[in-house]
């Protein structure tokens, strides 16, 4: 039953800003939407997605296209609609990363590729790195090619090359790049730039299919924007420019800092002046309390002069420092003493080992090595993230459709009465199986059939303790009651069975880690979920993320070597690590990695922020 538009409430919050009940209510044009940390920028576009749905303002058949920049920024985006919206409805949201998006496009229309761009089906996606193009470089006759330029050049120049207004000599070497790629190897190789080349080529030739899109989807919202690269911005302006199609752009230009990797310049002013948008800025902030903010507030506004002042929402539940950079003069006594808090902390019943973050700037598996051990002497594990298992990396792994299908059927097999857990395995369940909310005989046949399969698993379970052979069979069995054909079929990206394979095998390999040591199928589904371990990431993959207390480690001019009082993306990086805390935010500075930067405590020390000798903190 549809709502009308003016008896619309949120669900699962209290209320919206003012700001964000216009930003919702528009939908006569697009709207560019600037919001600083905190301010619930996924929570809005949850919202604004219920509202278009609930209200029929985006009418059935219609869908709801979300693009964001990280797949768990995606899958979060997709649940938090699923938990406010009825089954129905939430299949006609679809929420995608860039890269998903263009491959399931290519997948699904690979035939309308034009000869000779058109690769078969077993393509491989690949991810060069520097040697990978210097040695095609050697091999073209052309040692000397910057790889940067040569790598913003094939995501950048459309298809086909040789239509192009390129100069000749680029014309000809672009060509023999994707004559390299898909002629001198056993598959076809294809990044994610020229799958999105590809993609954009097919929407150009094949007007039908372009229309086909437009008709498909009433609303699209792009998340995290200010991250958006110049080619997907082109690929997105092929499928929308002069659509009804309304767009939701939403961001923050002061935590852009993928600009390394292309994100484009000016990404607001280009969207707002591309599709003629009205632009609104969201001003609470609703992670981090008072304090937090008015430090948060300090580093913004040396990115944006003008930038408007958070009003903090959240409410301070620690006592002590809040923010403070913590000094040791030896790596040996700065892990040391970093460990020794984090136990401290914990003991106390302040905070959970998961809810502590050690956040990097780069080369999380240094610094594992590094900072691992001392927290194993203090009985705790370090998880790095950013580590992989097989092909896939964990904090990947645990945002994918398959591990999200199948892990609350392990968890209920392993601990018997979880509600939780048959909750979530319920609520997947009925989604890939397409069950109504109306339909009770289908759904109570789900619920007979999935109680017999926890059950005979944990029997299994029971019969079986945690061990590398009866992990396999234990993943094996969850996977055929559920179905991998079932799984393919409904979602796009296990069409291709080498996609479905890498999943199942990091998957696979990550469990069967897990049962090392323990004797409880309960304690290795902890240990696979994280609970109980300090998490270790980059600061690009804690986008999105937040948490209660946030350690980085490495705040000295060689870990963050182009950090300047001028501003630009480290200075952007800076303010996304201090923002991933709620309630605390410490710096580590150790003098044996580099010097410390006088003109950033003249910044801080203004709002209290304090160097704390690193020996005192445990």
């Amino acid at each position: 039953m549809l709502v009308r538009p003016e008896d619309w409430r949120p669900q699962g919050v209290a209320n919206l800003e003012d700001r964000a009940w216009d930003a919702l209510r528009e939908t006569g044009r697009s709207v560019c939407v600037t919001a600083g940390a905190g301010a619930g920028k996924t929570e809005f576009l949850a919202q604004k997605a219920a509202y278009l749905l609930q209200t029929g303002l985006c009418p059935y058949p219609r869908r709801i296209l979300a693009i964001s920049f990280k797949r768990d920024a995606a899958v979060n985006l997709s649940l938090r609609v699923q938990q406010r919206c009825t089954p129905e409805q939430a299949r006609r949201f679809a929420s995608y990363t860039f890269d998903a998006f263009t491959k399931q496009m290519l997948d699904r229309f690979r035939m309308a590729v034009p000869a000779p761009y058109m690769p078969p089906a077993n393509y491989r996606i690949v991810f060069p790195v520097k040697g990978d193009y210097q040695d095609f470089f050697r091999s073209a006759g052309r040692p000397n090619i910057d790889h940067k330029r040569f790598e913003a050049a094939i995501a950048n120049v459309s298809l086909p090359i040789d239509d192009q207004d390129i100069k000749e000599a680029a014309r000809l070497f672009l060509r023999a790049y994707w004559e390299h790629q898909y002629e001198n190897f056993a598959e076809v190789l294809l990044t994610f730039p020229m799958i999105n080349r590809l993609v954009k080529y097919i929407l150009e030739v094949n007007p039908e299919i372009n229309q086909a899109l437009r008709l498909s989807y009433g609303a699209v919202f792009l998340d995290e924007f200010q991250d958006t690269t110049s080619a997907q911005f082109s690929l997105i302006r092929t499928c929308f420019e002069g659509a009804e199609t309304r767009l939701t752009a939403v961001g923050d230009d002061k935590q852009k800092i993928m600009g390394w990797a292309g994100a484009m310049d000016r990404s607001f002013d280009v969207f707002t002046e591309t599709f003629n948008a009205r632009r609104i800025s969201l001003l609470s902030n609703w992670r981090s309390h008072e304090e937090l903010v008015r430090v948060q507030h300090v580093i913004a506004a040396k990115i944006d002069p003008n930038v408007e002042l958070a009003i903090a929402r959240a409410n301070r539940r620690v006592d002590g420092e809040v923010v403070a950079i913590w000094d040791f003069k030896e790596r040996e006594a700065e892990v040391r003493q970093i460990a020794r808090w984090i136990r401290t902390e914990v003991d106390a019943g302040r905070v959970a080992p998961q809810d502590v973050a050690i956040l990097i700037r780069m080369k999380a598996n240094d610094v594992e090595t590094e900072l691992g051990p001392a927290l194993e002497a203090e009985g705790l594990i370090l998880r790095n993230l950013d580590r992989r298992v097989g092909e896939i990396a964990i904090q990947d792994l645990l945002t994918e459709e398959l591990f999200e299908t199948l892990f609350p059927l392990l968890r209920l097999a392993a601990s018997g009465r979880n509600p939780e857990a048959w909750t979530d395995s319920q609520a997947r369940l009925r989604i890939l199986l397409g069950l109504s909310d109306e339909d009770d005989a289908a759904l109570g046949r789900l619920q007979r059939e999935s109680g017999v399969f926890a059950r005979e698993l944990r029997a299994y379970m029971d019969e079986h303790p945690p061990a590398a052979a009866t992990a396999m069979e234990v993943l094996n069995r969850a996977l055929s009651y559920v179905g991998r054909e079932r799984l393919v079929g409904a979602f796009a990206n296990y069409q291709r069975p080498a996609d479905f394979e890498r999943v199942y095998q990091g998957f696979l390999i990550l469990l069967t880690e897990c049962t090392a040591g323990q004797a409880q199928w309960s304690d290795v589904l902890d240990r696979l979920e994280g609970l109980g371990q300090v998490p270790l990431m980059t600061i690009h993959k804690s986008k999105g993320l937040e948490f209660h207390t946030m350690i980085f480690f490495g705040l000295d001019n060689r870990t963050w070597w182009s950090l300047n009082n001028d501003g630009g993306e480290e200075m952007n990086s800076l303010f996304v690590a201090l923002t991933r805390a709620r309630q605390r935010a410490y710096f580590s500075f150790c003098l044996e990695r580099g010097r410390a930067f006088e003109w950033l405590d003249e910044l801080l020390a203004p709002v209290g922020v304090q160097h704390i000798d690193g020996d005192l903190i445990a």
